[in-house]
């Protein structure tokens, strides 16, 4: 399943969701395209979405360039550097292309993610 993240007015990255929590990134999937006001956390971006989920395989570390999601906030979360989960997140996908586009975000900035 491919995606498309746009950063209004900045750019456009790739994404690939993937296996470790399937049913989660099934769900987001299904309810794509969405949109999101950005909030922004060490090097992590991140925005509520209209899904509630509960944890399904989670984790308590990330890599950079991880798509996840985080149960007790409802956001779909990306991660573009070196720090790692506030608490427990799901997994969900990867981003492929230009992911040096989340350093250029600023809180406020729209997300617009759909279907590639």
């Amino acid at each position: 399943m491919e995606l498309e993240i746009e950063v209004a007015g900045k750019g456009v990255a790739k994404a690939i969701l993937d296996d470790r929590n399937l049913n989660t990134a099934a769900k987001i999937y299904g309810i794509l395209p969405i949109e999101g006001e950005a909030l922004d956390w060490q090097e992590e971006v991140y925005f509520t979405i209209p899904l509630v989920a509960e944890y399904e395989n989670p984790s308590s570390t990330s890599e950079s360039g991880d798509l996840s999601y985080w149960p007790p906030g409802y956001a779909f979360c990306i991660f573009y550097g070196a720090s790692q989960p506030a608490s427990e997140v799901n997994h969900i996908g990867r981003i492929t292309e230009n992911l040096d586009l989340f350093r250029e975000v600023v809180e406020g900035d729209t997300i617009i993610i759909r279907k590639k």
